[in-house]
């Protein structure tokens, strides 16, 4: 068994013998999908001119932002991915996105930009 086993930050080892990692993933409860202050907008930047539709701004636990994430892919027939928070779908999806959400009880804003 290791005595400094890595953490998520990245951190493998110190030499201060009081030194432990601290946890800071509190697992944030998921807010219920109407009070969700999501964000939809369409983004080209670092993608090599192609334009790609994100959803930023989720409240809640990873594992419930890539459920999300999948539905709207799902729904929109493309790929996509979800990371940093964001869930991101291939593509100007923008209507097809906000229609999903506002059919599932999600409060969305669409920002063109």
């Amino acid at each position: 068994m290791k005595k400094n086993k890595p953490d998520s930050n990245g951190f493998v080892y110190s030499t201060d013998p009081s030194f432990s990692f601290q946890n800071d993933n509190q697992s944030k409860e998921t807010l219920p999908a109407a009070r969700q202050p999501l964000r939809v907008i369409l983004e080209t930047k670092h993608r090599a001119g192609k334009a790609v539709t994100v959803v930023y701004g989720f409240v809640g636990k990873e594992e419930d932002l890539e459920e999300l994430g999948k539905k709207l892919k799902t729904y929109c027939g493309t790929g996509g991915s979800v990371k940093d928070g964001e869930a991101i779908v291939q593509g100007d999806q923008r209507d097809k996105v906000m229609q999903w959400l506002q059919k599932n009880g999600y409060t969305a804003a669409k920002r063109v930009g």
